[in-house]
C-alpha cells in the first residue's frame, strides 16, 4: 500500500507548491481533480488535451518529485435531470477519461450520480425507502431508464480509451451509496465498475466498513482515507439523517474528521488489514474535509497516524510454520 493525498485540498496553492509540500509529508501518490466538482485547479483536461507543451510540462512535475498519480478523480452527476447540467459532468468525466489515457493511468474515480423521478424532473430523487410504492417505482425507472444504460456506454467509451477501472464513491444522494447498490450495478454492467471505498460515508450510515470491505474484494479500487466522528446524543435524538450545515457541529449528528480523530487506531488497523485479506495493494488517499483542522493540521496528523497504521511490505511465507 501506498501513502496518497487527493491533491483538491490544496486547490488554493499552484501545482507545484502543492507537489512539494506533498512529498515533504512523505506522500508517495497523488489524486488530482479534473472537473466536476473537485475542480480542476491542478490538471484542467481542456487545456491539457490541447497543448502538448503543458502536458509534457505536467508530466515533468510529478516525475520531478517522484509521485505517482493514483487516479484522475472529476465527481459529478451525469444523469442529473437537468439535461445541461448532466452534460457538463458527462464532458468532465469523458475529458478525464481522455486525460488519463494521454497520461497512461486506467482508472478514474467519480460518482454514480442521481436522476430524477422522471423525465420532466428539476432535481434529482434519492429513493431512501420502497413505501408507498411511488418510491420503488421511481427507483425501477431510475437504474434501467438511467444509470444503467449510461454507465454501459460510458465504460465502453473508457475501455476504447484504455480505461478500464472507473471507481464510484459510494455516496449518499447517489444511487450507488452502500455495498449492495455497488454490486448490483457492478452485475449490470461490468467488472469496470468498482469502489473508491471512502469509509467516511459508510460509518455514518451505521455501515462496518471492515464488513463491507470482505463483501466488495476485487471490486475495491481505490480508497479514501477519511474518517467520521458520531455525536451520540445528536444521534440519539434525530438519527443520522442530517441535513444541518456542515459547519454547525454542535448540532449535527455527525461529522467529517481526520483520521484517528473519529475512530482509533484499532478501527483502521482492521480496515487496512481487511484491505489486505482481500488483496488490495493501492493508493489508501487522504482527503481532508475535517472542519475542526487547518489544511495543514489536518493533513499532517493524517500523515502521522497512516504511516503508523498502513502495511506497506510483502508478507512473505509464513515462517513461523
Amino acid at each position: 500500500m501506498k501513502l496518497g493525498v487527493f491533491t483538491t485540498l490544496l486547490s488554493n496553492v499552484p501545482f507545484e507548491e502543492a507537489l512539494k509540500y506533498f512529498k515533504s509529508l512523505g506522500i508517495e501518490m497523488i489524486e488530482i481533480g479534473c472537473g466536476g466538482y473537485p475542480g480542476n485547479a491542478h490538471a484542467n483536461p481542456e487545456i491539457l488535451l490541447n497543448d502538448d507543451a503543458k502536458l509534457a510540462e505536467f508530466k515533468e512535475l510529478v516525475a520531478k518529485y517522484g509521485l505517482q498519480i493514483s487516479a484522475l478523480s472529476c465527481h459529478g452527476n451525469p444523469v442529473h435531470p437537468n439535461k445541461e447540467i448532466a452534460a457538463e459532468f458527462d464532458k468532465a468525466i469523458k475529458d478525464t477519461i481522455l486525460l488519463a489515457e494521454k497520461l497512461g493511468i486506467h482508472q478514474i474515480n467519480t460518482f454514480s450520480g442521481c436522476p430524477g423521478d422522471s423525465e420532466n424532473s428539476k432535481y434529482p430523487n434519492w429513493v431512501v425507502c420502497p413505501w408507498p410504492d411511488d418510491f420503488t417505482e421511481i427507483l425501477k425507472w431510475q437504474w434501467e431508464e438511467k444509470l444503467i444504460p449510461y454507465w454501459k456506454e460510458t465504460v465502453a467509451f473508457a475501455k476504447a480509451h484504455g480505461v478500464d477501472k472507473i471507481a464510484l464513491e459510494l455516496h449518499p444522494g447517489f444511487c450507488v451509496y452502500n455495498t449492495d447498490s455497488l454490486m448490483k450495478l457492478r452485475e449490470a454492467v461490468g467488472p469496470e465498475i468498482g469502489a473508491n471505498f471512502d469509509p467516511s460515508h459508510l460509518i455514518w450510515q451505521g455501515m462496518d466498513p471492515v464488513a463491507c470491505i470482505r463483501k466488495m474484494g476485487d471490486a475495491i479500487f481505490h480508497f479514501h482515507a477519511k474518517d467520521t466522528r458520531i455525536d451520540k446524543y445528536n444521534t440519539a435524538v434525530n438519527g443520522v439523517l442530517d441535513t444541518k450545515s456542515y459547519g454547525d457541529i454542535p448540532k449535527r449528528s455527525w461529522v467529517f474528521r481526520t483520521v484517528g480523530y473519529g475512530n482509533d487506531y484499532s478501527y483502521w488497523k482492521d480496515m487496512i488489514s481487511a484491505l489486505r485479506e482481500v488483496g488490495y495493494d493501492y493508493a489508501i488517499s487522504i482527503e481532508h474535509e475535517d472542519s475542526l483542522m487547518s489544511q495543514n493540521e489536518g493533513l499532517t496528523k493524517a500523515v502521522g497516524f497512516l504511516k503508523d497504521v498502513l502495511i506497506t511490505e510483502s508478507a512473505g511465507e509464513a515462517w513461523w510454520f
